[in-house]
């Protein structure tokens, strides 16, 4: 089976991406599976790399992929072509059954990259088109996990084009004071890893937050800062899906932002299972999965959980349908911690994506 890893991306977890897929493609049995490194640029640009940066990363494992580019290299993309031609280079067909995309944040996880794969007929790992554009956006997912009756943070969504208006901004301020509470939570709706998330303890510091977080997405959550403990749980399947032992992040930073998950060796300790009871550890996971399939997912996820420090009420905060495959991430460690090491987890997710597009297969697309 070829695999066809896609890292890199046009997006502010490039280099977060760059981590990810460096460790999958090193825990790809490599007796059994032809692998298929496509790094993109920051520009979005598609390009075929060297089997020797796939022999690097496996005899090395501290060593990171990065994105080499030429002209000769550049990837084109087939519509309906399928795995004998769907991906392109110099001319020449790429070889591949199923297309892994190790892309954090926009144009990877926002449902663009699952998009260009249904055109092309291509089996991708991971949730469809819609799943991903909504997980993605933070405001959608909130809405549609209220309306099935699961718990959530409280939360304000406000558009960039409303926030310059000074009267209106001034209102917004007022309506977060009102209704959250201070110190607030700000972050971009549509990115992960953090980027972008800061706390507000007054309207300056609000405003220039939200300001901040507007670089990112031209949408931003305002929520009111809970003094929590940061509870995660992995989830894979597509019809039935199944959720892993849950851990629990343990930041020395004042919340997990990316310096803490990506720069800072020290920025947190995670410790799997987290310290739960037995009825807490349930109520999880099974809120985790009812979580997942509320938004119809398929092939994993990454849920992220609140327990208030202040009552130990539980809320659902975010879901990560690519969630980091770093050495240190919390996703394949948990599923480890439950009995699936990291080569089998990897190849589970490439089976659930053809199972996934074998079963789309048999839909009818045409009346003829």
């Amino acid at each position: 089976m070829n695999i066809a890893v896609l890292y890199g991306g046009k997006s502010g977890e490039h280099e977060v991406s760059l981590r990810s897929a460096s460790a999958i493609a090193r825990h790809i049995p490599a007796e059994a599976n032809g692998v298929v490194l496509i790094g993109i640029t920051k520009n979005g640009a598609w390009h075929l790399q060297s089997g020797e940066a796939l022999q690097k990363v496996r005899s090395d494992h501290s060593a990171l992929l990065t994105v080499e580019e030429s002209p000769e290299t550049l990837v084109s993309v087939v519509p309906g072509a399928g795995g004998a031609g769907a991906l392109r280079c110099a001319g020449k067909a790429i070889p591949v059954d199923v297309v892994f995309p190790v892309l954090h944040g926009t144009f990877g996880e926002d449902g663009t990259v699952q998009g260009l794969c249904e055109m092309a007929d291509l089996p991708y790992v991971g949730g469809g088109v819609m799943a991903s554009a909504v997980a993605m956006d933070k405001e959608k997912t909130k809405i549609l996990w209220q309306a099935a009756g699961l718990p959530v943070v409280p939360f304000i969504a406000v558009k960039y084009a409303h926030w310059v208006n000074e009267a209106e901004r001034r209102l917004l301020v007022q309506k977060a004071d009102k209704e959250l509470g201070w110190p607030m939570f700000v972050k971009p709706a549509c990115a992960g890893s953090s980027v972008g998330a800061a706390r507000a303890s007054n309207a300056e510091e609000l405003e220039k937050r939200a300001g901040e977080a507007f670089a990112w997405d031209d949408k931003i959550i305002i929520e009111p800062f809970i003094p929590a403990r940061e509870i995660e749980c992995s989830v894979t399947g597509n019809e039935a899906p199944v959720a892993y032992t849950p851990g629990e992040i343990i930041p020395t930073h004042e919340f997990y932002d990316y310096d803490a998950k990506y720069n800072d060796p020290d920025g947190a300790s995670l410790k799997i299972p987290a310290d739960l009871s037995d009825q807490t550890t349930k109520k999880v996971r099974q809120i985790a999965v009812e979580a997942y399939k509320t938004l119809d997912l398929s092939g994993l996820s990454r849920v992220d959980f609140f327990i208030d420090k202040r009552n130990d009420a539980l809320y659902l905060n975010e879901i990560n349908t690519i969630p980091g495959f770093t050495s240190i991430s919390m996703f394949a460690k948990m599923c480890e911690a439950s009995g699936l090491p990291y080569p089998d987890l990897v190849m589970k997710l490439v089976h659930l994506a053809k199972a996934r597009f074998d079963a789309r297969r048999n839909l009818r697309t045409s009346r003829a």
